[in-house]
């Protein structure tokens, strides 16, 4: 019994004398060349074809509007608009993951600029008015192309039903000024442009 336990130790330590060993050889054999040039060797992007160089984008264009036809209807704006950001904007990726779920085409899913309410509020003894409070209304817009006439009611009913407390929900069909109020004014800016033109 003790020659297994002495034979068991010594196959223990020439184990760790075989594991240093190595450890020592892993060492030395890291590479010794780093800072020697590799000429070109592994390039590879001149095997690539040549891109075109990328036009400057123009404005933004919009999108034909599509006309409604006997079983469909064309392009729609289904709009959510509520005070909770985080809210509406879970409400806008449910209603494109809906869509997906239910084969609606969604042509384009964006944010339109946010608008400020400032709630004024008069004092009891005066006519001095104050800002009490600034209310910024966040609006999401999911456009949809062509829903099928058959799948509207079913598509609208699970809407309506599961639309969040304190979010509203528009649908209407998508026109020129929808597309311009996706758009920030920026008065300053077109001024200054109007009188470098002149």
């Amino acid at each position: 019994m003790l020659f297994c336990f002495v034979q068991l130790q010594v196959s223990v330590t020439q184990q760790a004398c075989v594991l240093n060993q190595a450890l020592a050889l892993s060492s030395v054999s890291e590479r010794q060349y780093k800072s020697m040039p590799t000429h070109g060797i592994g390039r590879w992007r001149h095997l690539l074809p040549k891109e075109a160089p990328k036009k400057k984008k123009d404005k933004h264009q919009m999108k034909e509007i599509m006309a409604e036809t006997d079983t469909t209807y064309g392009t729609l704006n289904v709009k959510v608009s509520g005070y909770d950001m985080t809210v509406v904007e879970h409400y806008s990726q449910y209603i494109h993951n809906l869509c997906n779920r239910l084969g609606i085409k969604v042509a384009e899913s964006y944010a339109l600029p946010t608008k400020s309410t400032e709630v004024m509020l008069m004092q009891e003894q005066g006519t001095k008015m104050y800002v009490d409070a600034v209310l910024k209304t966040h609006e999401r817009v999911v456009q949809l192309s062509r829903l099928d006439t058959a799948v509207c009611p079913v598509f609208m009913d699970v809407l309506l039903k599961n639309q969040p407390e304190g979010v509203e929900l528009s649908v209407k069909e998508h026109t020129e000024a929808d597309f311009q109020a996706r758009f920030k004014g920026r008065p300053e800016l077109e001024g200054l442009i109007a009188q470098m033109s002149h």
